[in-house]
């Protein structure tokens, strides 16, 4: 066991050693795990995960319930409504934390309202190019969008998603303006892309991975700041000169505003140990994501930085949802 890990487990156990009655024998019945998608995708991927290694882990029953809608807000706000007793949580992700809010009207405020139990996995968005496409690498295609301002086309899953913020702020770093194509989704996005109707498309690692090791489209470079273990042949952004670009997507649990910390410290240290299993990692990996980890006052953190600078990008760029 490493040193980290040791202080989670040292935080849960003594804050357990404290509980009051009603709370040391947590849980008492079955967790619910909500998952605010369709079946499929990371975010169901994420919470499957979860939910089914803290039953493993704890012979607890965790059981994933999807509840979509309002581009997964809808499973925010239930979440929020709850009661704050540790067995309704909720998986969070970027676009319904620190996205979703800025843009449109929610019934949930994602920093007063819902508590950080821990940071699961972060991914970087890749961005894609048609197979028969002239542009071998980044810098050929934001050399080709700077000398046509405004006429190379890239599609994203839709306004104000992560991957449209991710590509506006490659835009605003590289100095380079190019015509965003929004769609319902990423599936038909990357399908006119490899139809020819689109100069790129941006898009989340786990959506396009069929398409990349078929050959129909070609990888151009990953946003985070570093490469990513599922396409490692793939560069970051940052090594295409742009030092410090970094724009992931990042999946957590959360729950309503004010469960007890104790709870919080037992979650999160569970959820610790599970994401520092190698098949867990492995799994991940399969996705194009990163294990997370860290204790809830470093998501927290996270997540007040991420609404931060989605709220700069959005004003900068001026995106508005119809």
């Amino acid at each position: 066991m490493n040193r980290r890990d040791f202080n989670f487990l040292a935080l849960a156990t003594g804050s357990l050693a404290v509980l009051p009655a009603f709370a040391q024998d947590y849980p008492a019945k079955p967790i619910r795990m909500i998952i605010p998608s369709t079946p499929g995708g990371g975010t169901d991927f994420t919470g499957r995960q979860i939910a089914t290694k803290l039953s493993e882990m704890n012979g607890w029953s965790v059981v994933p319930d999807n509840r979509p809608g309002a581009g997964t807000a809808l499973g925010l706000a239930e979440a929020a409504r709850a009661r704050p007793d540790g067995y309704e949580l909720v998986i969070a992700q970027s676009d319904n934390v620190s996205l979703i809010p800025l843009l449109m009207k929610v019934a949930y405020d994602p920093v007063k309202d819902l508590t950080p139990v821990a940071l699961c996995a972060v991914t970087p968005l890749v961005i894609l190019i048609n197979e028969n496409s002239p542009y071998k690498t980044l810098a050929d295609l934001i050399k080709a969008a700077k000398a046509q301002p405004g006429k190379l086309t890239y599609g994203t899953s839709g306004t104000g998603g992560g991957v449209h913020i991710a590509m506006e702020l490659l835009q605003l770093t590289a100095g380079a303006r190019m015509q965003h194509v929004p769609y319902k989704g990423s599936t038909p996005a990357l399908a006119d892309l490899v139809g020819g109707h689109l100069n790129f498309a941006g898009s989340s690692i786990s959506s396009a991975a069929g398409l990349i090791h078929s050959g129909k489209v070609r990888a151009l470079a990953v946003t985070s700041a570093k490469r990513n273990a599922s396409l490692p042949d793939v560069p970051a952004v940052a090594e295409s000169g742009y030092k410090d670009f970094n724009a992931v997507s990042f999946y957590g649990v959360m729950g309503p505003a004010g469960i007890p910390a104790p709870i919080v410290a037992r979650l999160n240290a569970d959820i610790n140990r599970i994401l520092q299993r190698p098949d867990v990692k492995t799994a991940f990996q399969a996705q194009g994501f990163d294990a997370g980890g860290g204790t809830p006052e470093e998501f927290a953190a996270l997540i007040r930085s991420e609404i931060q600078k989605s709220r700069d990008i959005i004003k900068t760029a001026g995106i508005k949802v119809e």
